[in-house]
């Protein structure tokens, strides 16, 4: 990273007919309290009127584009193609930053020189913005990453440009964990850090990734650890078994938990 204390942080989103969030998205990024921002929105060529929210925020948004791509991955990849800054971070066009969480994660990497990624806490919200639970963030290192023990929250990390020239670009063969792959690659050469304070919400609704398809998580975590040389006698794999059989049960009550957020109001 550049030494100086205000480091240019790029921000990407990547976006698919998301409009109904995709808003409060982008204000949770160009409302922070951090003024050397890079924001990238990547849109997927959608139908439901993303394209037009992006206009409205074009002469704060620092690059975007809508055009049809492969999917999340491709377009993760693609803004960070754009980007300049020092730290890099990518935010899901339903999700949202905490207030300050940039200034914050900044502050934690300059006074942190040896750490690569840090994350941080991690709300999960419904549709309305209303808190519905918290995310189970804990420390974790390439090994305990290898053997399935994740709880890093995708919305609330951060990590270092010339870390990320690395180790990119993702495999976009990966639907919906090239997340984990990213923080498998970074945590191989670098050290990756959680700090126990609120950057970020997740949001959970119907139409979501994690709620609709949470199995393929698993299933791409499979992938990326044969990929990768693991044994089939390993304790990923036997976790991604006990995941399979339990999987139901952990739908169930994310359905329960919005449907919940639903009554209370």
């Amino acid at each position: 990273m550049k030494k100086f204390s205000n480091p240019k942080v790029t921000i990407v989103t990547p976006s698919y007919n998301q409009a109904q969030y995709l808003e409060r998205t982008i204000l949770s990024v160009l409302n922070q309290d951090y003024d050397n921002l890079e924001y990238i929105v990547i849109d997927g060529d959608s139908s439901d009127g993303c394209k037009e929210i992006i206009q409205k925020y074009a002469n704060q948004i620092s690059y975007w584009e809508s055009q049809k791509d492969k999917g999340q991955t491709d377009a993760i990849n693609k803004g960070f193609s754009h980007a300049s800054g020092d730290i890099y971070a990518w935010i899901n066009s339903d999700d949202t930053y905490e207030p300050g969480a940039i200034k914050r994660s900044v502050n934690y990497l300059l006074t942190h020189p040896d750490v690569g990624m840090v994350y941080g806490d991690c709300n999960f919200i419904d549709s309305e913005d209303q808190i519905i639970g918290k995310f189970n963030a804990k420390q974790t290192d390439y090994n305990r990453l290898r053997n399935g023990f994740v709880h890093i929250p995708q919305q609330s990390s951060f990590w270092r440009a010339h870390l990320w020239k690395k180790v990119s670009p993702l495999d976009d063969s990966i639907y919906f964990a090239m997340d984990y792959d990213l923080w498998l690659r970074l945590a191989r050469i670098s050290k990756i850090i959680y700090f126990p304070e609120l950057w970020a919400n997740f949001r959970l609704h119907g139409d979501a990734k994690t709620v609709a398809e949470d199995d393929r998580g698993w299933i791409d975590m499979v992938k990326i650890h044969y990929r990768d040389g693991g044994k089939p006698f390993s304790p990923l794999i036997a976790k991604y078994y006990i995941r399979k059989l339990v999987a139901p049960v952990i739908k169930a009550r994310r359905k329960r938990m919005m449907n919940y957020s639903r009554i209370i109001k």
